[in-house]
């Protein structure tokens, strides 16, 4: 399987011929939906759905999300399929397993939104805008390294929690160079500890798994 960065906190997965995309949101750059058979989407922050995108998509576009993500794209062309935690289904060549329900808390007086992970063909997990226990083992985890909910220290302890075999940083489109050269160290660090490839992948860069 290929790994392509998009951007901040989208991804691009392909496997003989067929392309999934996981959270096209607004900050991750253009062409993210070109040549994707299926997109996934985690939840409804604008960072990772861009609805006005979704209304220029091919009609044989397959989109599976969260209910409340189905509820504001309203008529789009695609076609929009609610999953919620355990839920396990195939699209464009890839199997797919729901994982996890709620977003990790932002403010302490606005509840949290929903939120679903995903773990594609039992090699990649994307737990989303949280820190979500994926319930087995993780080959390569997709890990939220900056967010406005989130501590260094709650990333680190997620991963020695996850001990994947390689972790990627996402959701680190909000960084300038310094706070990029900070996640690089943090990671390096801990993938020494763990004798494991952690570190960061360059948007437009792609990696094998």
């Amino acid at each position: 399987m290929k790994l392509t960065k998009l951007g901040h906190a989208c991804w691009r997965l392909e496997k003989d011929g067929r392309t999934l995309v996981i959270d096209p949101g607004a900050f991750s750059g253009e062409g993210l939906l070109d040549g994707a058979d299926a997109v996934l989407i985690t939840h409804e922050h604008f960072d990772h759905v861009d609805a006005n995108l979704l209304k220029n998509a091919s009609p044989d576009l397959e989109v599976y999300t969260c209910q409340a993500v189905a509820n504001q794209l309203g008529e789009i062309p695609a076609r929009v399929q609610v999953v919620n935690h355990g839920d396990a289904f195939g699209t464009a060549g890839f199997d797919v397993r729901a994982v996890g329900e709620w977003h990790a808390l932002n403010l302490p007086d606005v509840p949290p939104v929903q939120n679903v992970g995903f773990f594609v063909d039992d090699e990649v997990f994307y737990p989303g805008d949280a820190l979500t226990p994926p319930g087995r083992d993780v080959p390569t985890l997709l890990v939220p390294t900056n967010a406005p909910w989130l501590k260094g220290a709650e990333m680190i302890m997620y991963l020695r929690y996850v001990r994947p075999a390689r972790a990627y940083s996402t959701h680190d489109g909000l960084v300038n160079d310094i706070g990029a050269t900070l996640i690089d160290n943090w990671l390096g660090m801990e993938a020494g500890k763990q004798k494991a490839d952690f570190r960061r992948i360059p948007v437009g860069e792609s990696v094998e798994v």
